[in-house]
This record gives C-alpha cells, sequence and structure tokens, in this order.
C-alpha cells in the first residue's frame, strides 16, 4: 500500500488518509451503536447475540472476574460458597444459583450449586432464549424450572474409568422441565416428541438456544441416558468451541 501511495501526488495521497480515517472512524462509531459485535465491549444481560457474542460467552468460562462481573452488570447477586471437596471433585468455584430468581423465576428443587460460569449462561438463556420460546411455541410465559441437580462426583457415563464429569465440580446442571404460569407442566421426558400444542417445538428450541451460552448441551436426541434431561455445562474448550446435540 505505501508503494501505491509514494507513486500518487500529495493532494491524492491526503485524500487517501482522509478517506480512511473516516472509514475508520465510522467503524468504530457503528460497533459503538452494535456492541454486540465489538469484542471489546463487555457482555450485558440484554445485548443481542452477534459475531463477537460467542467470544464473550467464552471468557466468562475462562475468566472468574469477567464472570462476577456480567452477573453484577446484570443485577445478580448469587451467594458466594466456600470450596469444598477433595481431588478431581474439588469445588473452588461455588455458589447458589442466583440467575433463576433475580429475572424472577421459580427454581425446583429451590436451591443449585453451581459455578459462575452456569449462572451467567443460565440468565443469558431465561432471557434470550427460554422467555421468548415459551410465548412463540405456548403462547405464555414460564414460571418455574425443575431441574435434576449440579453436583455429582463422578465420571462421565458413572463408571470407574474415563473423564471426569463437569458435573463433578458442580459445572453443569440438568433440567427436566418447565412449568408454565397457568400451572401446565412440559418435560423432557414426556414431551420431547410430542406432536402437538407446541410442547416439543418449546423444548426444542429452548435446547437450540442453549447452545449458545453453555459449552456443551446433550439431549434425547444424543443419546438413551439424556431421555429425561437436558445435560447443560461450561466445560473449557480449546478457542470456545462448543458442543450441541
Amino acid at each position: 500500500m505505501f508503494s501505491f501511495l509514494g507513486r500518487l501526488p500529495l493532494d491524492r495521497i491526503a485524500l487517501v488518509l482522509l478517506a480512511l480515517v473516516c472509514l475508520v472512524a465510522a467503524g468504530l462509531t457503528w460497533l459503538a451503536d452494535h456492541p454486540e459485535h465489538d469484542p471489546r465491549a463487555p457482555l450485558t444481560l440484554d445485548q443481542p447475540e452477534g459475531w463477537a457474542t460467542g467470544l464473550k460467552l467464552a471468557a466468562l468460562r475462562d475468566d472468574a472476574k469477567a464472570c462476577a462481573a456480567f452477573l453484577e452488570r446484570s443485577a445478580i447477586s448469587p451467594e458466594i460458597l466456600p470450596a469444598t471437596g477433595d481431588g478431581a471433585c474439588r469445588r473452588e468455584d461455588r455458589q447458589q444459583l442466583a440467575a433463576v430468581s433475580a429475572l424472577g423465576f421459580g427454581l425446583r428443587p429451590s436451591t443449585a450449586q453451581t459455578t459462575c460460569a452456569v449462572d451467567a449462561a443460565f440468565a443469558r438463556w431465561l432471557r434470550h432464549g427460554i422467555e421468548p420460546a415459551a410465548r412463540a411455541h405456548l403462547g405464555q410465559g414460564v414460571a418455574r424450572i425443575e431441574h435434576m441437580g449440579t453436583y455429582n462426583c463422578r465420571r462421565i457415563g458413572g463408571g470407574e474409568e474415563g473423564s471426569w464429569s463437569e458435573h463433578a465440580t458442580g459445572n453443569a446442571i440438568d433440567i427436566a422441565g418447565f412449568v408454565l404460569e397457568d400451572g401446565t407442566r412440559v418435560t423432557v421426558l414426556d414431551d420431547w416428541e410430542e406432536e402437538s400444542g407446541g410442547k416439543a417445538a418449546f423444548l426444542h428450541a429452548v435446547r437450540d438456544a442453549a447452545c449458545g451460552p453453555f459449552a456443551t448441551v446433550l439431549s434425547p436426541d444424543y443419546n438413551a441416558a439424556h431421555a429425561n434431561h437436558l445435560h447443560l455445562d461450561q466445560a473449557r474448550r480449546t478457542m470456545g468451541a462448543t458442543a450441541c446435540r
């Protein structure tokens, strides 16, 4: 480029440089108006999906301070719990799941101990996945979310060998179903393949929506072991890669 500029008269060079400056300024202004596409702009709860969203979500899994800052910006104040456990099941990052109640939903059982990354992902999933899907497919909002727990000191598949599950450190949660505002219950076990009424469409939509904020999403489409729940975890992977099945 510099050799090209060297062949131009000075006035043309000035015009080219001015055009470049204007282009950069316009780009920065556009990014300021669209922070979802700007990797430098902090992720917020209401920020829509954008080019940089995946990178920002991955950062919450890898950076405890960034995760805590996201929850603070979202007016979510979890109860931080002391570390516990030993070996592969040592839980240094441990807090009560706070996103559900903070955003006005119920949880059953009423408490769940998770990592900050799970809490943060749950907040994004509620705002951008669960509630819109319920309105679109079922015509009403969700009142309560039913889960099957977060912590279980075991290996994947429950055997004596193999990789440790993300449940071993509370970095996962299993979702069994949802209760709507009118009391209707929608469960993964009973309604995943239901063909009318919108329940199956809702469950598939929330599964797909979870694939953004969570690193791993496993559903009944994956295998029989997940016939009654959606497994969601925040496993750390290279370059923020995710698995959605």
